[in-house]
């Protein structure tokens, strides 16, 4: 059984900064790739920004300059450093693994969520 368990949400003012984490365990062969989703009330949840195992990230354009993605393979964790934050952003993030485990070749899992709230 693979989890991953997410931290560092939390309510913040606009123009200030959030650091999130994302771990994953269980019996795990390869990470693929990593990454973090956002879904705001109402909308779809959407792509933030992904590192591959070999450091390729991806970012969503709505968050370049300002959000950076980061991981430890050794700890199976991704990072998201999210700087100058915008009320906009105000989502319930999502982490997603791509992952090969003892079941499954290639298959994808999402944490729980975390809020982040962006309001003075």
């Amino acid at each position: 059984q693979v989890q991953l368990v997410e931290s560092g949400g939390g309510l913040v003012q606009p123009g200030g900064s959030l650091r999130l984490s994302c771990a994953a365990s269980g019996i795990i062969f390869s990470i693929y790739e990593m990454g973090w989703y956002r879904q705001a009330p109402g909308k779809q949840r959407e792509l933030v920004a992904t590192i591959t195992r070999g450091g390729i990230t991806n970012n969503a354009d709505s968050v370049k300059g300002r959000f950076t993605i980061s991981g430890d393979n050794a700890k199976n964790t991704v990072y998201l450093q999210m700087n100058s934050l915008k009320p906009e952003d105000t989502a319930v993030y999502y982490c997603n693994a791509v992952i090969r485990s003892i079941t499954t070749v290639r298959s994808a899992y999402w944490g729980q969520g975390t809020q982040v709230t962006v309001s003075s």
